[in-house]
């Protein structure tokens, strides 16, 4: 299937992008917009992308001009009549997109191949709107498109499989890495990212931890390029608040309906980066506590050693009848708490990475105690994270349902391992995928943690999958590959 003159409908900062991929490949280019001014804005992202990728030596004057020349801009669909696939990239509203390739399945001749840049809409509705559902397909583009090595294309249960490969190869031919995936809200990496970015509106709105602590543990702890609000600050949360409702619209799942936090947050008008304000933004100014000036300390669980000897080091010592308590644990602390003399004295703590400890204060600890154990965490060089002690605390109760719809998607035959892996990878900028995670953390100790957070939250989706409970219970340490 040849592609040489393609069209693109919209030329905002992701449709400029995208016929700027399309033109450094050496394809010719028709961009439509609504109007002249829109046009100029456009243009004006074109010659911005190509010019900074001048100043960083990735293109000289002359091939940029050349990507510049390949590119037609044009207020008049019909210009589209002979172009061999058209790309839309306008607003996330169905209803748009469902006129506009009615109107393009008048203009463009039969063979022409549609496709939307949708991140999560059904392709099918778009598909079915027109006389030629066959040749209608996603090509789900990332911002910035031409840094952005990820594309995701969807195909329907009526696109002819030559228009799925056909896409495939032009997206390798793009210097894209193509994941296929069927016609799913979300695709694979919107269903795999929203929930956990709104999961985590979830735990902030719960009070299990503050927003600054969450963003440090996933990003310090998980190893994540950036924590949860920061990310959904970037995306845009009327972007993120769009998603989830599309999700919700097609699982009915409680845990895709949009946090409250969320949807206050987007009612409101602030709705991230774009208007300078979302959870982040106005920030005031707070006090750093004091430091204990002297701190005994007991250390209990397993592998409590080298922490007792680092603070022995630093000159803290042991004691009787001490001010803090650390309880090593990945589980409710309370229990231990309880059996001690001085129950309030005692904190959690869950070292993750090497750079987090989680402190996890019970119902009876007091605050000097989680102020001395946010002390004692910061002198052996880890950043503590406060939060209640909840199963799963942070890091594991965001990360593990997840991990965990991961494995689900897979199962249902949706996508697979490698597919999965990669988009994650090159869609959101993970240092692994998370079948790769999975099995860094341990198939058992994953699913032990899923249960017991459906034991607390009694969330259906925090039970461990079925085929990874099997897997476990079969003794085996990975996912079983083609």
């Amino acid at each position: 299937m040849a592609f040489e003159r393609v069209g693109v409908v919209g030329l905002g900062t992701m449709g400029a992008g995208i016929a700027e991929v399309f033109a450094r490949a050496g394809l010719r280019v028709i961009g439509v917009e609504a109007d002249a001014e829109a046009l100029a804005r456009g243009r004006g992202h074109v010659e911005r992308s190509t010019g900074r990728a001048v100043d960083r030596g990735k293109l000289n004057e002359r091939e940029r001009a050349e990507i510049l020349g390949r590119i037609t801009l044009t207020t008049s669909r019909d210009d589209l009549s002979d172009a061999d696939l058209v790309v839309e990239a306008i607003p996330e509203i169905l209803d748009y997109k469902v006129a506009l390739f009615k109107d393009l399945d008048r203009i463009c001749k039969p063979e022409t191949v549609l496709a939307t840049n949708t991140s999560s809409l059904s392709v099918t509705a778009v598909a079915t709107a027109t006389g030629r559902p066959g040749r209608v397909v996603g090509m789900h583009f990332f911002n910035p498109a031409p840094v952005m090595r990820l594309v995701e294309v969807v195909g329907t249960v009526v696109t002819a499989p030559d228009v799925v490969s056909g896409i495939a190869d032009l997206s390798a031919r793009l210097g894209k890495t193509c994941v296929a995936v069927g016609d799913r809200a979300g695709f694979v990496v919107n269903r795999l990212l929203l929930p956990y970015l709104n999961h985590a509106a979830v735990l902030l709105d719960l009070g299990v931890a503050g927003r600054d602590d969450i963003d440090a543990a996933m990003a310090l702890g998980a190893g994540l390029p950036m924590g949860p609000f920061a990310l959904l600050d970037l995306i845009g949360l009327d972007t993120a608040y769009e998603v989830m409702c599309v999700l919700f619209d097609e699982t009915r799942d409680r845990r895709h309906a949009p946090s409250p936090l969320l949807r206050e947050l987007v009612t409101a008008g602030l709705l991230g980066r774009k208007t300078g304000r979302g959870f982040h933004g106005e920030e005031t100014a707070h006090r750093e506590r004091d430091r204990a000036e002297f701190i005994t300390f007991g250390v209990e669980g397993d592998d409590a050693g080298p922490i007792v000897e680092q603070l022995l080091r630093a000159g803290f010592k042991t004691s009787d009848e001490p001010d803090v308590v650390l309880r090593l644990a990945d589980r409710p602390v309370i229990e231990h708490a309880v059996r001690l003399p001085t129950p309030s004295a005692m904190v959690g703590v869950h070292l993750v990475g090497d750079r987090v400890a989680e402190v996890a204060s019970t119902a009876l600890t007091s605050p000097a105690a989680v102020a001395a154990a946010r002390d004692l965490m910061k002198v052996i060089g880890r950043t503590p994270v406060p939060c209640k002690d909840r199963a799963g605390f942070v890091v594991d109760a965001l990360l593990y349902p997840y991990l965990n719809d991961a494995v689900r998607m897979h199962d249902s035959g949706y996508a697979s391992i490698a597919d999965i892996d990669a988009a994650m990878r090159l869609g959101c900028g993970y240092p692994a995928g998370p079948f790769e995670m999975l099995e860094s953390i341990g198939l058992r100790r994953v699913r032990d943690g899923l249960r017991a957070l459906y034991a607390e939250y009694r969330e259906p989706s925090f039970a461990p999958a079925p085929l990874l409970d099997h897997l476990v219970t079969a003794g085996l340490s990975a996912f079983p590959r083609p």
